[in-house]
């Protein structure tokens, strides 16, 4: 009797899912704990790194966006090698151009969370490698295991830079730049369980129409001449998506780029810098905060699973954000610390509730063929869209308006989950049709197949 419901819990937490993927599932886990945690470290300093250069908050703002733009338009031709080149020269260089540039081909996180092409292409490799039912599970110890990267890179950078200033004395220049050459070593171990996984990783292409056999059906070409190529367009440049996917990617992609957009007003970069300027938190302190924030928004996910699980991804994606959304924009009202860390505290409650059903969703939404385009699509449109965030927080920084930019942030925020629930609540996904159809068809059969006197 123990035995079944330790079996039933151990499979509501997801770990039945995760105990039973393939080893590159739980590759891509490790590798994401890996980046994430890099992320997490340079993040905890970045602002504060640039103040120690003398670089005004509107520039640190600028960094940031042309970073996100630079992502967007860089990322996807690069893989593992911009991590490690990005820490290298941020350890080594102290002008503002030089770092810049760094930031854009390399890969530089202001949010302490995912950018570049690296998630959309995990995510779809994901659904690929596990079964539709199994996919709300895997995705949230897979969200959950980079927000516990995020947490344990924030707090391992802070306590250890708290102890190279007060023990060992270092200047905090040098200490920063530290930090740095480790965010570099961290992209080698990236590049290594990137070489580990298999062929199974790689994207499903779309099968091509077999060739009609028939020569009765078989088209004919006059004189034998081959059908002449097709100049290549810049349609032609874009994902090949089927018609039935266009209205939903389209809609798809203005939420989430409102959401993005929302999202660039409060990166983590500037929270952290917030927290560090307004109240004066040291980094031991201030890595120990986002370190608690950040675990609680990772054991959140699991409850997101659960509940998706019963009441559908989009309901569990809106009812579990929307309070986050409020929490966000209550962050700077209050003068006291404890009360500031109390909304931060209740925003990282629900904040990641909504990360592993949304992918469940996007996974399912569209056909298995066109996962990796779309979902890489709807990271381009994201990242864009959060690209002018940081800029428009560091101007309101530079003008002791910084609140203006968590109560917009935490507005927007809110319209979204609104707009998904209006757009998205009684949507269906592939696998719900096609089971739908099967059982009308099963039903059909059966029907035909009763005796005509007991119709």
């Amino acid at each position: 009797m123990a035995t079944r419901y330790l079996v039933k819990v151990l499979d509501e937490l997801g770990l039945v899912s995760l105990w039973s993927s393939t080893v590159d599932t739980k590759l891509l886990c490790i590798q994401r704990f890996v980046r994430l945690f890099a992320y997490g470290g340079s993040t905890l300093i970045l602002v504060a790194y640039f103040a120690e250069l003398n670089i005004s908050k509107t520039k640190s703002g600028l960094f940031m966006t042309l970073t996100l733009v630079g992502d967007t338009l860089i990322s996807f031709l690069l893989t593992f090698h911009p991590v490690a080149l990005s820490g290298i020269v941020f350890a080594l260089f102290s002008n503002y151009w030089v770092l810049l540039l760094a930031a854009i081909v390399g890969v530089i996180s202001p949010s302490g969370n995912e950018i570049g092409p690296f998630r959309a292409i995990e995510e779809s490799t994901l659904a690929q490698l596990t079964p539709a039912i199994n996919r709300g599970d895997i995705y949230a110890w897979y969200s959950l295991i980079g927000t516990a990267g995020t947490a344990c890179g924030m707090a391992a950078t802070g306590w250890v830079i708290t102890y190279m200033l007060e023990d060992l004395g270092w200047p905090k220049i040098d200490v920063y730049r530290a930090v740095f050459w480790g965010y570099a070593v961290f992209g080698i171990i990236k590049l290594i369980l990137t070489l580990a996984l298999s062929k199974a990783c790689e994207a499903e292409k779309k099968q091509p129409a077999a060739p009609a056999s028939d020569p009765e059906t078989a088209p004919l070409l006059r004189d034998g001449a081959q059908e002449p190529k097709k100049k290549p367009t810049f349609r032609s440049l874009l994902p090949e998506i089927s018609a039935d996917s266009r209205i939903i990617v389209f809609n798809l992609c203005l939420l989430f780029a409102l959401d993005a957009f929302a999202s660039g007003l409060a990166p983590l970069s500037w929270v952290t810098y917030f927290f560090h300027d307004k109240f004066k938190l040291e980094e031991g302190k201030l890595g120990s905060l986002f370190f608690t924030t950040s675990i609680i928004a990772a054991v959140s996910m699991l409850l997101a699973s659960s509940i998706a699980k019963r009441f559908g991804n989009i309901k569990t994606m809106v009812f579990t954000h929307l309070p986050s959304a409020i929490f966000l924009a209550l962050i700077p009202i209050p003068n006291s610390l404890p009360l500031a860390m109390m909304f931060l505290i209740l925003r990282s409650c629900t904040q990641s509730m909504d990360v592993a059903p949304r992918s469940a969703f996007l996974a399912a939404v569209v056909l298995p063929n066109e996962r990796t385009a779309i979902m890489g699509l709807i990271n381009v449109v994201k990242t864009s869209a959060q690209s002018l965030g940081p800029l428009i927080t560091g101007i309101l920084a530079a003008h002791n308006l910084f609140w203006v930019a968590f109560v917009a942030a935490g507005s927007l925020k809110a319209t979204y989950d609104l707009g998904m629930l209006a757009v998205f609540a009684g949507h269906k996904t592939h696998e719900e049709r096609a089971e739908e159809e099967r059982l009308a068809e099963e039903q059909e059969r059966l029907r035909e197949s009763e005796d005509p006197n007991e119709r």
